[in-house]
């Protein structure tokens, strides 16, 4: 098992997390075993921070022990193996719009006691402040709207300077007419005023149209 990150693993052609609860999986992935420690595979077709991991991220904005803000959990996929980095001493506040989700992902959140789940829209952030009265060690974004990078800097109050954040740009959520490059390069110009842009990667072909930006806070 080679390690690529803090809590992120390697072996063959597949990248996993340890898994926080053993022999417990959340979305069917695999688990493997070796010398004695559970990993939970980590399907990058439907993660794409995942996917970022595979096509090259250059640094991992997670940590044991981290405190993460994440937008558009939705049930929780991806969260659950940032749930297995951040550990038992981490916790991650995950915001979704959608009831539906949220139920699902309260229904992890009994098991996995350091995910806090936030119905809400990303938006509307006074409506979450509240649990915020220390800044967040990692900022991440999932939500397909037109103006995401906009709710990106929106957020970027809870999170600490310098720390890391990293958005998911889904460019055909945001125009039809433009290409993705034309996109990508508006977008930039909104998070550069509060983020300083370290990686862009494209997340093809796990994800078609999609950009993960790595960012640090200014």
């Amino acid at each position: 098992m080679q390690k690529l990150f803090d809590g992120v693993y390697a072996k063959d052609k597949y990248i996993y997390t340890k898994n926080l609860l053993v022999g417990r999986r959340v979305y069917g992935e695999k688990l493997l075993t070796q010398e004695g420690v559970e990993y939970r595979e980590w399907d990058p077709h439907r993660s794409k921070y995942g996917a970022a991991i595979k096509n090259g991220l250059e640094q991992n904005i997670f940590f044991n022990g981290c405190i993460a803000l994440y937008l558009g959990s939705a049930e929780g996929t991806t969260v659950s193996h940032v749930s297995d980095i951040v550990g038992a001493d981490g916790a991650v506040f995950c915001v979704d719009i959608s009831e539906m989700a949220m139920h699902k992902l309260a229904k992890l959140a009994e098991v996995r006691t350091n995910l806090f789940p936030i119905l809400s829209d990303a938006q509307n952030t006074n409506n979450y402040k509240e649990y915020f009265a220390e800044k967040v060690d990692a900022l991440f974004q999932d939500i397909s709207q037109r103006n995401q990078a906009d709710i990106f800097v929106r957020n970027a109050q809870f999170l600490k300077k310098g720390g890391l954040g990293a958005l998911a740009l889904k460019t055909k959520s945001i125009s039809q007419a433009l290409t993705k490059e034309e996109i990508l390069q508006g977008e930039n110009k909104i998070l550069e005023k509060e983020f300083e842009i370290l990686q862009i990667i494209n997340i093809e072909p796990y994800e078609k149209h999609h950009y993960l930006i790595l960012v640090k806070k200014k």
